[in-house]
């Protein structure tokens, strides 16, 4: 991809940031007397910023220098989602955490991931529309992409992938919650680019059931039984083995 193509992508993805900020900053101001509402709407919004951004880097993984520019807009922007979207999981694995810890009710945290759904069908349908009007060179080849075929293994081994990226991922916010939230930011997005590192060739190293529908619902459409394995079971798995197993284990020790 040239220059200019990449400095679009980047305009339209810091577009889309400032936009998510400022309707977060008005449902925070114009709905703090409906609560309930009022994390629907923000938990919407950042899923959307999440998935929005990375859909457009996907189409920046063939960048020169490879891997190196990829890697870069990667610890880049989860950085920059971690500072602007305070609070907001984005991550239906993270959402259910509280319930299997009895803190919350079953209806509050399935609100919160119909949140996460609407807002990576909302985001897929967004970015579609951005690419039909070919802002950048790499627009037009996404719009005819069906499915990419994420998964260039087999469905086993794919499944252990992400079972063990999330696994390895939930151990590690656990050891680093107690860090300041300016460094927390950092610690985590340097673990999710080295995983991407790892396994993006393989499975995409998603661990995310929310963002890997946005990436890839045209896979989810023609294999739904494998893609929801691989990139929804497997998550929430690794994060339920993290809750009941390894947590009681650390704190046996």
């Amino acid at each position: 991809m040239a220059a200019g193509g990449i400095w679009t992508s980047l305009g339209l993805m810091a577009a889309v940031v400032a936009t998510v900020g400022l309707c977060r900053s008005l449902a925070h101001r114009r709905l703090h007397k409906h609560p309930r509402l009022c994390s629907f709407l923000l938990e919407l919004l950042s899923t959307f910023q999440v998935c929005a951004c990375t859909n457009e880097l996907s189409l920046l993984g063939n960048t020169e220098p490879r891997p190196h520019t990829a890697l870069t807009l990667t610890y880049g922007f989860t950085v920059l989602h971690g500072l602007t979207l305070p609070g907001s999981t984005c991550n239906p694995c993270g959402t259910l955490q509280p319930l299997w810890g009895g803190r919350t009710s079953v209806r509050a945290r399935g609100l919160m991931i119909s949140a996460q759904f609407v807002a990576a069908v909302l985001a897929r349908v967004f970015m579609h529309f951005i690419w039909r009007l070919e802002m950048a060179e790499s627009h037009p080849g996404a719009l005819t992409q069906g499915c990419g075929n994420p998964m260039q293994t087999t469905e086993v081994q794919a499944f252990c992938i992400e079972l063990l990226f999330s696994v390895v991922f939930q151990l590690t916010i656990l050891q680093v919650e107690n860090i300041k939230p300016s460094y927390r930011v950092h610690a985590v997005a340097l673990l999710i680019t080295m995983l991407v590192f790892a396994g993006g060739n393989l499975t995409g190293a998603i661990f995310n059931p929310a963002l890997a529908f946005s990436l890839h619902p045209h896979c989810f459409y023609d294999r739904f039984l494998i893609y929801s394995l691989v990139y929804w079971i497997a998550p929430c798995l690794g994060k339920f083995i993290i809750l009941h197993v390894f947590k009681k284990v650390l704190l046996s020790m």
